[in-house]
């Protein structure tokens, strides 16, 4: 399955269960590199940020697929001052309908 997929597999499960979603999309620049405009210290911010009753940070990944070096500091700063944080691969699809039910 690739990212895109995922992603969207669990955005509409997402919003099926009363979830606010946030996901903040990557454009294509003039010299034909995909980023995502982001200011500070914004790169490797993750994928999705979810609200309701509580807020939880996803990074989706394709099966197997690994973090970047800025991913891996979000998910550090974000676990230390305590907020939920996962990264999630297709193969974890039955720890985010528990996590997001």
């Amino acid at each position: 399955m690739l990212e895109a997929e995922w992603q969207r597999k669990v955005i509409g499960y997402a919003r099926e269960k009363g979830w606010f979603v946030a996901h903040f999309t990557a454009a294509k620049s003039s010299r034909g590199r995909w980023v995502t405009p982001v200011a500070a210290d914004g790169a490797g911010f993750p994928d999705l940020v979810l609200v309701r009753e509580r807020v939880v940070f996803a990074e989706l990944k394709r099966e197997g697929g690994k973090l970047r070096a800025q991913q891996e500091v979000w998910m550090s700063k974000l676990r230390w001052a305590g907020a939920a944080h996962f990264v999630w691969e297709p193969s974890d699809w039955y720890d985010v309908k528990d996590e997001l039910r």
